[in-house]
């Protein structure tokens, strides 16, 4: 069933969700190369656990209206407003207090996510049943996933892509040099802004495929993996998505196959593995790589020294 999985043969839905979690590895793959450069993982994971509240926040609001609380495109919202909440917090104590960065985001992924856990558990007491398979955004599922959850997944990988590309060259020369950047004319502030809010964007899409717990994963390994093959920007993005795009590919098939198995930790497992096989033959900075290079070395100063 793998292979047919792979090769798109199991039926419509799975293969619009595979195809939708390929699009969301290259989005996270590209947009993960600015908190790569940037050094703003940990930024990108405390966004990913204050999704959590507002997931479930926004699920009891809409089951209060009669609404359907599993609608995705309202649960995005609400999980986009608490990372958003999540993220002025941390601007917060950054800045008006003495509390380094990484201190005040520890603080504040702590608090939101506790506060997400305690939410969820007053969710599980509500009657009625629709609450069956929300704790399945903390690892991502795709089993029972609709057509229009697909669709709307595919949509807002889309959009991050098409944001990326357009806002690629003043991220970049803000990611390698921002004191340059800021002499050149351009905002050091408004393009850190827009790499985490792709960051947000690319975290609340995933939240059903990859899951809130694993998704920063998606956003880093792709991209660490990229920067092993090449130094150069546009070649970085380029196989950041692509490696990104071969994740979500194989994790989701994978998924798919094994219904049993939720897709998050399969996703993350197949981008970790392209790293390991980068690390060790990826020329250049790879093991292998770099041992060829230090025996040549050896033997050219051994030479050297003979004469």
């Amino acid at each position: 069933m793998l292979i047919e999985a792979l090769t798109l043969q199991l039926g419509y839905n799975a293969t619009l969700v595979t195809l939708g979690a390929a699009c969301l590895g290259a989005a996270a793959g590209m947009a993960g190369v600015f908190l790569v450069l940037r050094r703003r993982a940990l930024v990108s994971d405390a966004l990913a656990h204050a999704t959590l509240p507002g997931l479930a926040a926004a699920f009891l609001a809409m089951s209060a209206l009669g609404l359907s609380g599993r609608w995705l495109p309202g649960l995005m919202a609400g999980s986009a407003l608490a990372a958003l909440a999540a993220l002025w917090a941390i601007q917060a104590l950054a800045g008006r207090t003495r509390l380094p960065e990484d201190a005040a985001i520890g603080a504040v992924l702590s608090v939101f996510f506790g506060m997400g856990v305690v939410l969820m558990t007053v969710v599980q007491t509500i009657p009625g049943g629709q609450q069956a398979g929300l704790e399945s955004f903390l690892l991502g599922a795709t089993s029972g996933m609709l057509r229009a959850e697909a669709l709307t997944i595919a949509a807002g990988a889309l959009v991050v892509l098409g944001a990326v590309l357009a806002l690629r060259r003043p991220m970049s020369a803000v990611a390698f040099d921002a004191r340059h950047a800021a002499i050149a004319g351009l905002n050091p502030r408004a393009a850190d802004a827009a790499i985490t809010l792709l960051a947000l964007a690319v975290t609340v899409t995933g939240l059903k495929i990859v899951g809130l717990v694993l998704i920063v994963a998606l956003l880093i390994v792709p991209p660490a993996t990229a920067r092993l093959w090449t130094g150069r920007i546009d070649r970085l993005l380029l196989l950041a998505a692509a490696f990104g795009a071969a994740a979500g590919w194989i994790g989701a098939a994978a998924s798919a196959a094994a219904a049993d198995l939720p897709t998050g930790p399969l996703v993350v497992l197949s981008a970790a593995a392209m790293f390991a096989l980068s690390l060790l033959v990826a020329p250049g900075r790879g093991v292998i790589a770099r041992a060829l290079a230090r025996a040549r070395l050896v033997r050219g100063l051994a030479a050297g020294g003979a004469r």
